[in-house]
């Protein structure tokens, strides 16, 4: 039998792929789902059931099935009743979209002010993320790339269609596309770092990409802002922190999640604070608070930007699975159903069903009227966004196992 599920010893995997065994139950004329007259395959005998008269027996759960035999299975006789029979599909996890708008101006390393280090902010920031697109542990995620601001004067960089398509093309992580497109930009003198930090029109042009292509794919969407400063270089009225708040509540609205992870200025004498009201983006942008990362010891900040993306990654998966549809001629039962998953090669754990999700680990409905969608309970989801590959398993049984309100 299962074991019960312990949060605290269990990781999965981003692009989990999830197993559904399938029960469809027939109700016969009395309500009640009739087993197949060849043996059973009930959620209390895993071991396999007895076979009918003549019959071999059908395969339990998780073992083979028993040996042919006489009489009713433990369901009663399916006489001139449809069987009940199984099916097994798949389904995963929703698919996580990360859109980077990651800023490139000459405040990131242009060396015209002593906080303006490149070998203190650019480099070691540059290095954590393209190790983030090429990290195997990113797998299951994709993710676009833009750069921001737009090489040229005020009335190409401070426009929002200058930003709605990305440098980099939503792409399947992990890929070394990314890097190759940072080494293009990367500047080779004072005069390639580029002015302004639009702020505004980036996070808006980034949210029209996000809105035109998810509807052609479906997924969780997020936005993740990376800069050193407040916005400036275009209208002082149109590109403020709180005009950024507009649009990324905005965004919100429209199920986009905001991350925001704020590069500072090293401590040097004189270097201006640019990034504390930062946590205002990440608060409208539903992610609590900003990242904001130290600069001044160059691993110190690659280890700190590498914590706070890797953080981003597993907040962002989704802790969703769809139901799939029942096989012709059967019908899903919400209250027959029970849900058990696997990591690697341990022992096989039930998650018990929990409306209110008040003991931390389960599951519930979307809708407990209309389900179409399994959620993960907040201590499930946290082992789901762990990171280490598993298998689940929804049984659709025969009989029923939930009261589901």
């Amino acid at each position: 039998m299962a074991g019960a599920f312990d949060p605290r010893s269990s990781s999965l995997h981003a692009g989990l792929t999830v197993v559904f065994l399938a029960a469809f139950g027939c109700a016969g004329q009395d309500g009640d789902a009739r087993m197949p007259a060849g043996g059973s395959n009930s959620f209390d005998n895993p071991a396999g059931g007895t076979g009918a008269a003549g019959g071999g027996g059908s395969s339990g759960l998780f073992a083979p099935g028993g040996s042919g035999g006489t009489g009713p299975n433990d369901w009663g006789d399916a006489g001139d009743d449809e069987a009940c029979a199984t099916a097994a599909m798949s389904t995963e996890l929703q698919p996580v979209h990360l859109a980077f708008a990651f800023d490139v101006s000459g405040s990131m390393g242009k060396g015209d002010e002593p906080w303006h280090d490149k070998a203190l902010k650019w480099d070691p920031v540059v290095l954590a993320t393209r190790t983030f697109f090429e990290d195997p542990s990113s797998d299951g995620l994709s993710a676009s790339l833009t750069f921001f601001p737009e090489d040229g004067d005020d009335g190409e960089r401070c426009v929002e269609d200058a930003y709605e398509e990305p440098d980099v093309a939503m792409t399947a992580l992990p890929s070394a596309a990314f890097g190759e497109a940072i080494d293009v930009i990367e500047p080779q003198s004072e005069d390639d770092w580029r002015g302004g930090t639009p702020t505004v029109f980036v996070t808006r042009g980034t949210a029209s990409f996000i809105e035109s292509y998810r509807q052609d794919h479906d997924g969780r969407y997020a936005i993740v802002l990376v800069t050193d400063g407040y916005p400036q270089g275009c209208d002082d009225e149109d590109d403020t922190i709180e005009a950024v708040v507009s649009v990324i509540e905005d965004a919100r609205a429209a199920d986009i999640a905001t991350y925001v992870i704020g590069v500072a200025n090293p401590p040097v004498d004189d270097a201006p604070d640019t990034v504390s009201d930062l946590h205002a983006l990440a608060a409208a942008g539903g992610t609590e608070q900003a990242y904001l990362i130290d600069t001044g010891d160059p691993e110190a900040t690659a280890s700190a930007f590498t914590q706070a993306i890797a953080a981003i990654r597993d907040t962002a998966i989704a802790c969703e699975l769809a139901i799939p549809e029942p096989p012709n001629g059967k019908t899903f039962d919400k209250e027959r159903v029970a849900v058990h998953f696997t990591v690697g090669s341990g022992a096989q754990q039930s998650l018990p069903y929990d409306a209110s999700c008040s003991g931390g680990a389960g599951w519930h409905y979307d809708d407990p009227a209309s389900p179409s969608t399994i959620v993960l309970c907040e201590g499930t989801c946290e082992a789901v966004q762990g990171g280490t590959q598993a298998a689940f398993e929804v049984e659709f049984a025969c009989e029923k196992l939930l009261d589901v309100e």
